[in-house]
């Protein structure tokens, strides 16, 4: 499906509380059109400025980075802190070229490794569960997946604010024959059983019965155990699929994984910890490019402090 067959009702989104949403817009249509390293010198200057405004975003960080870095002095973390706002800075920038710059443009710039883990998994014949992250490039991960990926589907969470969600829908549209809601379980098995593709972030704190507090970091965090069920009831194939932003500007590198053998085990908690182990050491290679301002250990039970608390 291609983006402009996904249109956006602009109309109803003229009320003030979306003004700042049409001013990263604007920004988004125009980085498209500069040159690269252009588009990440300005992205991270954005990111730096935010970093002075961002409070909430900001606490959110620096306690995510203090539970999963322990190690860490008080000048490292903050300077690892303002490297993530960069980051994010840099990623507005990236939705621009994901999904507003020719899909070719972007291909030059990324570097694809793994190719032959992408060929045996379609050469078993199965359907293949594409495990990804939360990670900053993501707009720009995702642009390239349908060149990989061909009848790709994706995985659809709903976004507070509605403008945004609807960029964000129409945006990835260009990739996605299909955007599946989250809790579509039996749409994702249907399609994988037809030997299709399906991205899944993995790495969402979300609460029910698919779900298991599992150590993040070596903190416990609620972490969904989907993808073993999933690889459970259809035999899909699992790669990781993980995208980092090189150093230099010097554009980006995609690793695919080699297929994961002896998944799923019948035990969806020790599968899941396996992937998030897989997730830890990427995570480790550019720290600052993960989406710390994600609340990754809210919902757990109330006997687990609540680390992101006004006085922690």
């Amino acid at each position: 499906m291609s983006s402009e067959q996904v249109s956006i009702p602009y109309k109803r989104f003229l009320r003030p509380r979306y003004w700042p949403t049409w001013v990263l817009l604007g920004w988004m249509r125009l980085a498209a059109l500069l040159p690269y390293p252009r588009q990440i010198t300005i992205g991270m200057w954005f990111g730096r400025f935010g970093l002075r405004f961002a409070k909430r975003s900001r606490h959110i960080v620096r306690r995510n980075l203090q539970t999963c870095f322990p190690e860490l002095s008080n000048e490292e973390l903050e300077r690892l802190l303002k490297k993530h706002f960069e980051a994010v800075g840099a990623a507005f920038s990236e939705m621009g070229l994901g999904w507003y710059s020719p899909t070719e443009r972007l291909l030059r710039l990324v570097r694809v490794e793994g190719m032959e883990h992408l060929e045996r998994a379609r050469d078993a014949g199965k359907g293949v569960i594409l495990l990804c992250a939360h990670f900053t490039s993501l707009e720009a991960s995702t642009s390239i997946l349908g060149e990989l990926f061909p009848n790709l589907k994706t995985v659809h969470r709903p976004q507070p604010n509605e403008m945004l969600d609807a960029m964000i829908y129409r945006g990835r549209s260009r990739l996605s024959e299909q955007q599946i809601p989250k809790d579509s379980i039996r749409v994702m098995v249907r399609a994988l059983r037809d030997k299709g593709s399906v991205a899944y972030l993995a790495d969402l704190a979300n609460r029910g019965s698919n779900s298991a507090l599992i150590p993040f970091f070596g903190e416990p965090a609620i972490t969904i155990t989907t993808v073993s069920k999933l690889a459970e009831m259809t035999d899909a194939t699992v790669l990781t699929y993980f995208f980092r932003r090189l150093p230099g500007k010097a554009g980006y590198v995609a690793n695919i994984g080699a297929p994961l053998d002896d998944f799923p085990t019948g035990d969806a908690v020790a599968d899941t910890r396996r992937l998030v182990e897989l997730l830890e050491d990427y995570i480790r290679l550019a720290p600052e490019q993960y989406m710390w301002t994600y609340r990754r250990f809210k919902g757990r039970p109330e006997s687990y402090p609540d680390i992101y608390r006004a006085d922690s």
